[in-house]
């Protein structure tokens, strides 16, 4: 995972020796409905990959999208979020 640009972060997944990439974006809405502040961002984008693999294989995930769009395919994502989070999940 590499940062790039402001809220935006590149993700390769190495999966059964295939690789996929992906851009995603976290939306600063998301951040405050999470109650996240500065420096979450990385462990987010993470929780939120560990969170997608344990339901679709890597070819399946968006090649770009918005963190907060997760929901809309897994509507307990935001919860399983502030949980992971609160945790201190990677």
């Amino acid at each position: 995972m590499a940062p790039a640009g402001a809220n935006r972060y590149a993700v390769t997944v190495h999966s059964a020796g295939a690789k996929t990439v992906h851009q995603v974006a976290i939306p600063p809405r998301l951040l405050e409905d999470l109650a996240l502040g500065p420096g979450d961002e990385t462990r987010l984008v993470y929780a939120s990959f560990e969170f997608l693999l344990e339901r679709e294989p890597p070819s399946s995930i968006l090649r770009s999208f918005d963190l907060d769009v997760i929901g809309r395919y897994f509507p307990e994502y935001t919860e399983t979020m502030r949980r992971r989070m609160a945790s201190g999940a990677p």
